[in-house]
């Protein structure tokens, strides 16, 4: 994987990658030249199977009204109730204002570390089975590759069953 891109790296990037470093985390960063926004275009342009894909989702909890992040491989949809029992409150999807205000980053790009808010987050254990994976790095087309359980260590995560 290697950026395709000799543009100036963006500052969605640049901030995702000092958080990466501030959290003692080993990635490599790289611009694609075509989207990476969805599991599948994420895959070919990364060349690897579509659960190395780390789908970074943010719901809400239905009592509390906090953020709650998901680590999911790009293999599996969420099973709102089995989380919600790991969880311990319902989920909430929120709209697209809402995980921009807390994460710092539009949806499509959002990655696994360095958000705005603090939130509780959850890796789904099937990335645990792969030695690397791939992550939104804070653009649709910037994409990382990192250790599963080097990013569930950075990321504070809970690892769980999400399917």
């Amino acid at each position: 994987m290697e950026s395709a891109n000799p543009e100036p790296e963006p500052r969605a990037v640049a901030k995702v990658r000092g958080a990466a470093m501030a959290a003692g985390l080993e990635v490599r960063i790289a611009i694609m030249p075509d989207s990476t926004r969805t599991s599948e275009d994420a895959a070919a342009a990364c060349g690897c199977d579509v659960g190395q894909i780390v789908k970074s989702l943010v719901f809400r909890g239905k009592d509390s009204r906090r953020p709650i992040l998901l680590l999911v491989s790009g293999r599996n949809r969420v099973d709102t109730v089995k989380v919600a029992a790991v969880i311990g409150e319902a989920l909430d999807r929120p709209d697209a204002d809402f995980v921009r205000a807390v994460t710092g980053y539009a949806i499509g790009g959002i990655p696994p570390i360095g958000h705005d808010t603090p939130m509780a987050t959850y890796l789904d254990t099937d990335l645990l089975a792969y030695p690397e994976v791939f992550a939104a790095a804070g653009t649709p087309n910037a994409i990382m590759m990192v250790n599963p359980g080097a990013l569930s260590k950075a990321a504070a995560a809970v690892e769980t069953k999400v399917a």
